[in-house]
Order: C-alpha cells, then structure tokens, then sequence
C-alpha cells in the first residue's frame, strides 16, 4: 500500500526534468570573430635515401646500410641537426612481368631550425645519398607563444562586439553562455626533389617562407533584460 503513489512521483519528476531541459530561452545572439598572424617557418624538415638495384639483395643491403651509417655519423656531429632513419626496404625489379634483380632503398630524416646549418649537410650527404623531399613548420615554441597572443586579441575582440551588440539591442549588460576557441594554420607540404646526386658544394638554395596561424572563437551571449 505504501508504494501506491510511486509511479506518479516519477512521472511528476520525469515531468519536471524534461520541462527544466527544454525551457525556452531568449536574447541568445551567436558570435564568430578570429585573429590572425603572418608567422615565418623556422624548422625544416628533410628526408634522404640512399637505394641500389642488383641481383645480389645481400650486397646491396650492405651498400645502402654503409651509406646510411656514415650519412648519420655526419648528420650527428652537427649539434643543431636531428636526425631518424626512417623506412627500410627491399623490393623485386620486374621488367617485361620477368624478375630482373632487386632494390634496396633506407630513407633519413633531418631537422633543424637552423636553415643554413641544414642546407650545407645536405650539400655534404648528397655524395652518397639523394633528396626525396623537404618540407617547413613552424616550432611548437614558437606556435604555442603565437596562439597565446592571439588568443588575447581574439577574446578581446568578442568582448568588444558582445558589448556593440548589447548597447545596439538597448541593452546595457549580457553573460557569455558558452565559448569555443579552435586554431588553424599549416605549413605548406613536402615537396618532392628530383632525385640526383650533386657534389658536395652544391648545397639547395632554401627559403622558409612563412604561414598564417588564426585563432577562432565562437560563442554564445545572453542579453540581460533591463
């Protein structure tokens, strides 16, 4: 007998929540405003390999491992440089659906802020290895001190078209509802080179170039009744 009641308290709460989630609200206005920057790419990025054909898979693992040994012993005695050897490789040669020998490929990559440091060890590694593609970014230092700033000249440009809003609308105050800050902005991709092998004073001629980092902010506001 006591528990009689029990369905219609739950359907009174059940009432309640769904009335409390679905109360109209009023004077929400939606706002977008961004900032953004023009910021020079201070880190480059590289890939070489080194690769041979022949008909002996176990000579030619040698010759690229020696080339991509001594291209990292290089690489490493330049403190401004990182250096990762990346994919190895070992693929049949078909020519006319017959086999014909095999290739033997190893890939490095090489990173530095410092462009002229890279430049002149790519001008050295190109005895033995060749260029497969180069790339720009920017740091994450220099991205994340960037962001911080035009968060700041973002939010303060909501601020002030929220207050342009309310005083256009008559009214003199509003509360933010809800803010979402996103930021956009990408260096251009790798570039593919034309494999070759160059003497060691033929160093590629490289400019960073620069990329446009933007911060975006959309919210809500809610004009307060006067």
């Amino acid at each position: 007998m006591r528990f009689r009641y029990l369905p219609l308290l739950l359907i009174l709460v059940t009432s309640l929540v769904i009335g409390e989630e679905t109360a109209p609200t009023y004077d929400r206005i939606n706002l977008a405003v961004s900032a953004g920057e023009e910021i020079d790419n201070d880190t480059l990025s590289a890939t070489l390999f080194a690769q041979h054909e022949g008909n002996d898979p176990a000579e030619l693992g040698t010759r690229v491992n020696q080339a991509i040994r001594q291209a990292v012993e290089t690489a490493k005695k330049e403190p401004g440089v990182k250096v990762q050897t990346l994919d190895y490789q070992t693929s049949p040669v078909y020519r006319n659906n017959t086999l014909s020998g095999w290739r033997v490929r190893q890939t490095i990559r090489l990173e530095s802020q410092d462009v002229a440091l890279i430049s002149q060890l790519m001008g050295k590694l190109q005895e033995g290895l060749s260029i497969g593609s180069i790339s720009y970014a920017v740091s994450p230092e220099q991205r994340q001190q960037v962001e911080e700033r035009l968060i700041s000249q973002a939010i303060q440009l909501f601020r002030a078209r929220a207050a342009l809003i309310s005083k256009e609308m008559g009214h003199s105050e509003y509360r933010l509802v809800q803010m979402n800050i996103s930021s956009s902005g990408a260096a251009p991709g790798p570039y593919p080179v034309r494999a070759m092998a160059l003497r060691a004073e033929s160093a590629p001629t490289l400019e960073a170039g620069s990329q446009r980092l933007e911060v975006q902010i959309n919210g809500t506001i809610e004009l307060k009744p006067e």
